[in-house]
């Protein structure tokens, strides 16, 4: 039996989230049901994040255990195969250590979230952005990004239904950039909260429309009230860009991420 890492890339439009759910085909599935195409094995597919409903990835990493002794590239090459015509693609695949766990393993994970700010409809990203029509300051929403960094008990920024033992999350990343029409904040932490990015995209939102500034950021952050803090922004417009790890063999068990589906969605 060889464990393999595998780097996956994927729209999450047409799915109902990585995990297994009985309302539709998810990303683990569909995964899953490849490697049994490929080698007649019926494997579990771990992620590191269990993106939730029409949330991207780019960058996810997942394991899995197959008895069939082949190379890593062929794997990549005959899952990609059987993937057709799902929008999933394994960018790479790799031998692991036994003890390699995509979730427990990971150190650190990082999202992108998109934002398109114009009145004009989208002709290219739909279902891939989130279409803002009215104007948003950027260097405003920087500003009230800043008050979220660093530890904090984020309970008004996780959903109702987060699993997570504990709200304290570590924000080591929130940058707000914009370049033309586009808007684009970028998270990074050891794991997330259920809806914690798109929780924290929605407020600032609010924060680019003038209606909040950074100290009512600052006042539901201390609240720690799911109704103090902002509105859920969409799954379109968020991606699962990277997943750290110390070293291929890490096997330490970190945090818990505890994001979008059941666990990860940040």
């Amino acid at each position: 039996m060889t464990r393999y890492k595998l780097t996956l890339e994927y729209d999450g439009g047409p799915f109902v989230g990585w995990q297994r759910q009985d309302n539709g085909l998810s990303v683990q599935q569909a995964v899953e049901e490849a490697v049994y195409r490929f080698c007649g094995e019926r494997a579990h597919v771990q992620a590191a994040g269990r993106t939730d409903a029409g949330v991207h990835a780019r960058g996810q990493v997942a394991h899995v255990d197959i008895a069939k002794d082949t190379r890593a590239d062929t794997v990549r090459d005959a899952l990609n195969y059987h993937l057709k015509p799902h929008p999933v693609a394994v960018v790479a695949a790799a031998t692991a250590a036994a003890d390699f766990h995509a979730r427990f393993s990971a150190t650190g994970r990082r999202y992108l979230y998109r934002i398109v700010n114009r009145r004009a409809k989208l002709a290219l990203d739909a279902g891939r952005v989130w279409l803002v029509p009215v104007p948003l300051d950027a260097t405003a929403m920087a500003l009230g990004a800043a008050r979220l960094l660093g530890r904090h008990d984020f309970t008004s920024f996780r959903s109702a239904a987060c699993q997570a033992a504990s709200p304290v999350k570590t924000l080591d990343r929130l940058d707000v950039s914009r370049t033309g029409d586009e808007i684009r904040i970028e998270a990074a932490a050891r794991s997330f909260l259920h809806n914690q990015v798109r929780i924290m995209v929605g407020t600032l939102r609010l924060v680019g429309e003038g209606k909040w500034t950074p100290d009512d950021v600052t006042a539901a952050l201390m609240a720690c009230n799911r109704e103090r803090g902002g509105p859920t922004a969409p799954p379109d417009g968020l991606y699962l860009t990277d997943v750290r790890y110390e070293a291929p063999s890490d096997a330490a068990v970190g945090e818990p991420e505890t994001d979008d589906a059941v666990d990860d969605e940040a």
